[in-house]
């Protein structure tokens, strides 16, 4: 593949492009989902196809093709150099790329089992199991779990001689019930919502989450919730847990710090950005606890890779340091805007998608607290668990997000439970209200397989480390 690639870049090198970059790749996917325990999924797919990036008088041209036959990719190469022929006459301003190291190298997931060589009995009767135990109460009236898989081969060549493979193993698993008691229905899941927990690893994975070992607790959250009162309306301290502080961070650090959207060269679906340009450096994002890092290097995180989509070299770059704005997810274009070469975030869903400024393990790192010493260190809060729903505006500002259940925490103890939580604010006000937040032996990298960007749409899977926080003085419930 590398030896026809590289003969299709000669080739557009022959046509005196600017740049141009080919990038082949194979996906292979497993989904099995058991619904009350009937196997309602159970898929394997391939797909594989070759992209063209062509940069011809400072203007892209990109066309995609289902087929690894050098005539027909030499083919698909030249609708590219026409498309970025056609751009330049209507450029406004020439694109310029930052310089680049070129790499070759071949980048592999690290990992124990391979999950496509696992038994498939083995894979679903632990989905049927799970959906076994969770049904033994007639309350509950869905129980579904679920398994995802892809092995996924990239190879990238380009017109400055990067040669790169890499290979990539990504699983995930969880689960989720639905409690119902006539009036009121309640839903609860693990290891946190969104089809559970995802990473780049094998199967050891799957079997490190312990499924097993949290249904019965799932199941009766569920059925307890029936009858809990609903949270509160008033203002309290509160407590966010690790896998909906990953949700926080993926809407309001994460989008917001995507270089294109700033500049707005990409702004369908989830909006702008108040992170602009004048505030980098100067806006106090949160308070001095708070430094987020976009890492792309970080062992198992389902954003980790070796290489971009355009050959840059993973890394580990501050978006927020000590409260303050320091930083962007840039690609090669953007980058030079505020003066820096790329951070290696350039990436595409698959071969016929072109490559956009996309969040790796964008992570807050960990604090000094203890969870138990947090909760007994605050008088009157609220502890939140698990995501359920979320808004946020177009520049990421106003946000409002619900959660699947949250306790009272009174007088250092976890009380009662709420039913329907929900806590609202402000993007920076909200960050520069965080006093503590847990150590490492509570940060955990979330897997998010379902982050939408680009139009048409990329699905692309994300990862945020993240440990539980505290925030004063947040407004939460619904106002009646």
């Amino acid at each position: 593949m590398k030896d026809k690639l590289g003969n299709v870049l000669d080739w557009l090198k022959g046509k005196s492009v600017d740049y141009a970059d080919c990038r082949f790749v194979r996906t292979q996917s497993e989904s099995l989902r058991v619904t009350d325990g009937i196997v309602d999924t159970m898929s394997r797919d391939v797909n594989v196809g070759v992209g063209v990036r062509v940069l011809l008088d400072g203007a892209w041209g990109f066309a995609a093709i289902a087929s690894t036959k050098e005539s027909e990719i030499k083919k698909t190469a030249n609708k590219a150099l026409q498309i970025a022929r056609a751009s330049a006459m209507a450029k406004k301003e020439a694109v310029k790329l930052a310089e680049q190291e070129v790499f070759k190298d071949h980048y592999k997931t690290p990992f124990i089992k391979n999950p496509f060589d696992v038994p498939l009995d083995e894979k679903v009767g632990l989905l049927l199991e799970i959906s076994d135990r969770l049904k033994t109460d007639k309350k509950i009236k869905t129980a579904e779990a679920s398994m995802d898989f892809f092995k996924i081969n990239k190879v990238f060549c380009s017109t400055e001689g990067a040669e790169l493979e890499q290979d990539i193993i990504e699983s995930g698993a969880g689960y989720s019930v639905i409690a119902y008691d006539g009036s009121e229905v309640q839903k609860r899941s693990f290891p946190n919502s969104h089809r559970g927990d995802f990473a780049t690893r094998g199967y050891e994975f799957i079997e490190e989450m312990r499924l097993l070992d949290n249904v019965e607790r799932i199941r009766d959250e569920a059925i307890e919730l029936l009858t809990a009162e609903d949270c509160p309306d008033t203002v309290k301290d509160i407590i966010i847990c690790g896998s909906q502080m990953a949700l926080q961070v993926h809407e309001s650090c994460g989008h917001p710090s995507e270089l294109d959207r700033v500049l707005g060269t990409e702004i369908s679906l989830a909006g702008g950005s108040f992170m602009q340009l004048d505030g980098l450096n100067k806006l106090k994002y949160g308070s001095e606890i708070v430094s987020i890092y976009a890492d792309a290097t970080v062992e198992g995180g389902l954003g980790t890779f070796g290489y971009d989509d355009e050959g840059v070299k993973a890394q580990r770059s501050p978006i927020v340091k000590d409260g303050i704005h320091v930083g962007y997810l840039t690609s090669r274009e953007t980058a030079p805007v505020i003066g820096q070469r790329s951070n290696g975030t350039m990436l595409a869903d698959g071969w016929n998608r072109v490559p956009l400024i996309r969040m790796t393990n964008i992570n807050l790192e960990p604090g000094e607290w203890e969870l138990n010493d947090l909760i007994a260190d605050t008088d009157d809060g609220i502890f939140f668990d698990a995501n359920k729903s979320w808004s946020i505006d177009d520049k990421r500002l106003n946000f409002q997000f619900g959660v699947e259940c949250a306790w009272e925490i009174k007088n250092g103890k976890l009380g009662r439970m709420f039913k329907n939580p929900l806590y609202t604010g402000m993007t920076p006000e909200f960050w520069n209200s965080c006093d503590a937040i847990c150590n490492r032996n509570h940060w955990h990298v979330w897997g998010v397989p379902n982050c939408g960007k680009g139009e048409p749409m990329q699905t692309m899977r994300v990862a945020h480390g993240t440990s539980p926080a505290r925030f004063r003085k947040v407004k939460v419930g619904v106002s009646k």
